[in-house]
């Protein structure tokens, strides 16, 4: 979970622990339901693979399975050494995601699992993902639904109701807590309307060539069953435009 401004990179500092050990809990995060599809989506390769905002590692461990040579990195030391010491990727660095400490065109891919909305500078990141990618690299994203952070479900029922009680447009910072199966984990980023990343990827000289609003994978949908309905997530892939 990468951060490029003090604040939030402060409170990823704070919660590192917190996130560690949510993150490795199959049953308390979204992405073991979710992972299947996301490596679908991922394809196979054999380039070098940046993960920005590596967390404790798990992009980066599902990334080397594809047969990518892959670079973990996080604005948090605690997590890169997390990562490290589950021996993640091929290479580690600490660094956020708006000043990136690699060479122009490095990478083949570039990967920003879910980091997005944890930097308060969009625009300012995606061009510095765009700046280490290859002419022809892609760019792979992962959002919490900018929609899904705008509403809930009206109550637990499989077809309860999802509601938006204000408006999904402007940016907001969200801040709150999950508690489940004894651990708890306290979230904090910025809400954004699906345009506003749009807008930073045009800037970036970027252009989407694949988006995906995925369902949990099958056999996992009846603890998920809301999110069959309503997008959890939004996936895309953006490629550099043409000179």
């Amino acid at each position: 979970m990468s951060q490029n401004a003090p604040a939030d990179r402060e409170h990823w500092a704070r919660v590192a622990k917190q996130w560690i050990a949510w993150a490795r809990s199959p049953e308390h995060d979204a992405y073991w339901s979710y992972r299947n599809s996301l490596l679908a989506f991922t394809g196979t390769g054999t380039g070098k693979a940046l993960d920005v905002g590596c967390g404790e590692g798990r992009v980066s461990r599902d990334l080397r399975t594809l047969g990518y040579h892959v670079t973990a990195t996080d604005a948090v030391a605690e997590m890169v050494d997390a990562a490290r010491q589950a021996d993640s990727a091929d290479a580690y660095a600490v660094s956020d995601a708006a000043t990136l400490g690699f060479d122009d065109g490095t990478f083949d891919l570039v990967v920003a699992y879910n980091v997005l909305m944890d930097v308060e500078d969009v625009p300012g990141s995606v061009k510095e993902m765009r700046r280490v990618m290859r002419p022809d690299g892609t760019l792979l994203i992962s959002l919490v639904h900018p929609f899904r952070d705008r509403g809930s479900f009206a109550g637990s029922e499989p077809d309860a109701p999802f509601v938006v009680p204000g408006t999904y447009y402007g940016r907001e910072r969200f801040e709150g807590s999950e508690e489940r199966g004894g651990l708890t984990m306290d979230f904090a980023g910025w809400s954004q309307p699906l345009q506003d990343y749009m807008a930073a990827l045009q800037a970036a000289g970027l252009a989407i060539t694949a988006l995906l609003e995925p369902q949990p994978d099958a056999e996992l949908q009846a603890a998920l069953q809301q999110w069959s309905r309503i997008p959890l997530f939004l996936w895309l892939k953006a490629r550099p435009l043409a000179p």
